[in-house]
């Protein structure tokens, strides 16, 4: 039996990258025009500074030294989009993985600066963390069908004062941060396996960077080749029918979002136990890095092999902010870029049907031309006089008979 193969521009992972990088385009497009309106004067210099981040440093060992530190920052947002992507295939909207990321960050640095446990155990108590509070979540949508994002922005607040009021038994007696975890408990600070020396003396460059990269994979295989991820797609697409089938809906909706809210906390784990900042304890805002990674996930085309590369431009064009001319523009600009790209991503739907329609009415014009291509031409082809009909003599031939004459044409006698 004859297989169709599927054109290279109808597969799903090209049209996910193609709709991405539109999006990106557009975003950035849509930024130039807005700083055109800020001031004309700088508007393609600040977009190129956003652009190009690290790559503003002449020095490249100090460029080196600064993209180490965007991936650093990449590490953690990875994870809170690999949280929000794998709730979101199972079909829930994980916006709470901002306060479960919050409560990993609690936790990690609590049973470090408090207990001084090592790095590893540290890890382990951001990700109970965000299991719980994820949990918690999941408990609400399966047992009192509250709504996920109702519940899981109450816990983003919940989680932020409870941790502000927690941390400040570790706060210093001059600043609002937490004490440095280099000068308390060096061994609460995740190993670099000499990846410092690639990104000239990075300390803050540790395993953290491959781990994330090790769980996008993971979750890739988890729910693509496990018969747990197929149960959990099931019961996102109709909890219902997984009932029918004799799946457990209602665990499975719990076991999904405490997935999702380990994914959050071992995400803020990987930020702050690499040393690169202390928490403040006076925070009014829950930390963007959940918010962001809604952007990441929808960016990658909600795959968790995509969401690495997606998380890696939103966190790059984030730092580039940074290096923008404050007297002329605020560095909240990326942000505003970062946004837009979310705002389009949602129409990657529409994306995908007009390449499907545009790829159908091309697919009709080659076929139309094929067949018209291998219809013989009448005009041209050379018809053998053997194969002619005999023709008659016209003496042969009987005359019709004259309507005159007819019975039916004349009159009767």
């Amino acid at each position: 039996m004859e297989q169709h193969r599927i054109s290279f521009w109808r597969r799903q992972g090209v049209q996910s990258l193609l709709a991405s990088l539109l999006c990106i385009v557009m975003g950035l497009l849509i930024g130039y025009i807005v700083l055109l309106f800020i001031n004309a004067q700088g508007a393609w210099d600040a977009i190129c500074t956003i652009v190009k981040n690290f790559f503003t440093y002449p020095n490249q060992q100090v460029g080196l030294k600064y993209f180490g530190s965007t991936l650093v920052k990449t590490a953690p947002l990875l994870m809170c989009a690999l949280s929000i992507q794998f709730c979101y295939k199972v079909g829930l909207f994980n916006i709470g993985a901002a306060g479960q990321y919050v409560v990993g960050a609690g936790a990690c640095l609590y049973a470090a600066l408090v207990w001084h446990w090592p790095w590893y155990l540290c890890l382990i108590a951001a990700m109970l963390a965000g299991v719980i509070f994820g949990a918690i979540t999941g408990a609400l949508k399966a047992y009192c069908n509250v709504n996920e994002v109702i519940s899981g922005i109450m816990l983003n607040w919940i989680g932020l004062y409870a941790v502000n009021m927690l941390l400040t038994v570790v706060k210093e007696p001059t600043s609002p941060y937490t004490y440095t975890l280099a000068n308390y408990n060096s061994s609460a600070l995740l190993p670099t396996l000499g990846l410092e020396k690639l990104f000239s003396n990075n300390l803050y460059v540790t395993i953290a960077i491959p781990l994330s990269v090790l769980f996008a994979v993971l979750i890739w295989v988890m729910l693509s080749k496990t018969r747990l991820g197929y149960e959990l797609r099931a019961t996102g697409c109709n909890k219902d029918a997984a009932k029918y089938c004799g799946m457990r809906e209602k665990s499975n909706i719990i076991l999904t979002l405490a997935i999702g809210g380990g994914l959050a906390g071992i995400g803020a784990a990987l930020l702050y136990l690499t040393g690169f900042e202390p928490w403040q304890c006076t925070a009014s805002s829950v930390p963007g890095m959940g918010f962001n990674g809604i952007a990441a996930a929808f960016l990658g085309g909600l795959d968790p092999i995509g969401s690495i590369f997606s998380s890696y431009f939103i966190q790059h064009i984030t730092s580039g902010g940074a290096y923008l001319d404050k007297s002329m523009y605020c560095a909240q600009i990326s942000d505003l870029i970062s946004s837009i790209i979310i705002y389009l991503c949602g129409f990657v739907a529409i994306f995908r049907y007009a390449m499907d329609k545009g790829m159908d009415r091309r697919d009709e014009k080659r076929a139309a031309a094929a067949e018209a291509g291998s219809a013989p031409d009448v005009s041209n082809t050379d018809t053998p006089a053997d194969s002619m009909p005999p023709s008659s003599d016209k003496g042969d031939t009987p005359a019709p008979p004259d309507t005159a004459d007819s019975p039916k044409g004349g009159d009767e006698e």
